[in-house]
């Protein structure tokens, strides 16, 4: 449900905190400079430089998932100043992000630069799943092979209605280094690095701890 006055940057929720904690006057400054219904050309050059995207989106419940994208320069392609596109690929099959888009297309992505100027940008918008094939018919330019030779399965399809910054202040600096091959011998695989080992978890399944008895039996 979208609770923002028509016409008007920031929330119903925003302009309640705003009043009662006295900053206004201060976010309406923020609104009429920073808040833009489109992608400027700055934010068009922005995007392009980018390798990495935070994403937030919710399911029809308002139940909410973060998530993060990361290709070359440009895997988040700016079509034109309302809208964004980027490629998703098989992954773990869990689709939870999109999932939600299914269900909710609001969708909230962040652009960082971590590494040169320290700014970050907020792009928000609804979203949209469509089929490579069909994305590629209508937009041929799109890059062939951000991903090392895989096939998106789609594309996620973003029609911009607000985009503005993200200030530097508590932005950390981040130095790119090569990424070191394999993995650290005392490092879990990905699939037990926050769980169990998938045995040990059958295991202690099937054979759960005797209860722990409380203090005198």
């Amino acid at each position: 449900m979208n609770d923002r006055p028509a016409g008007r940057p920031g929330s119903a929720g925003e302009r309640l905190l705003q009043s009662h904690l006295g900053t206004a006057d201060r976010a309406a400054t923020f609104y009429d400079r920073q808040v833009q219904p489109r992608l400027t050309d700055q934010m068009r050059d922005f995007v392009g430089r980018q390798t990495m995207v935070f994403l937030s989106t919710a399911d029809a419940g308002g139940n909410c998932d973060t998530g993060f994208r990361a290709g070359p320069p440009g895997f988040v392609t700016v079509l034109d100043e309302y809208t964004l596109t980027y490629p998703e690929y098989r992954g773990n099959g869990v689709h939870a992000g999109n999932g939600n888009v299914l269900e909710n297309p609001h969708m909230g992505m962040l652009f960082v630069d971590f590494t040169h100027h320290h700014i970050g940008l907020h792009v928000n918008g609804a979203a949209q799943l469509v089929g490579d094939a069909e994305q590629r018919r209508v937009y041929p330019h799109l890059p062939l092979d951000s991903a090392h030779g895989r096939q998106p399965s789609v594309w996620v399809h973003l029609r911009v209605h607000e985009a503005y910054v993200q200030c530097s202040k508590y932005i950390p600096h981040l130095e790119p280094a090569p990424r070191p091959r394999g993995l650290a011998a005392d490092r879990p695989k990905d699939s037990d690095y926050f769980v169990p080992p998938a045995a040990a978890h059958a295991e202690s399944r099937a054979h759960p701890p005797a209860p722990t008895l409380p203090m005198g039996y």
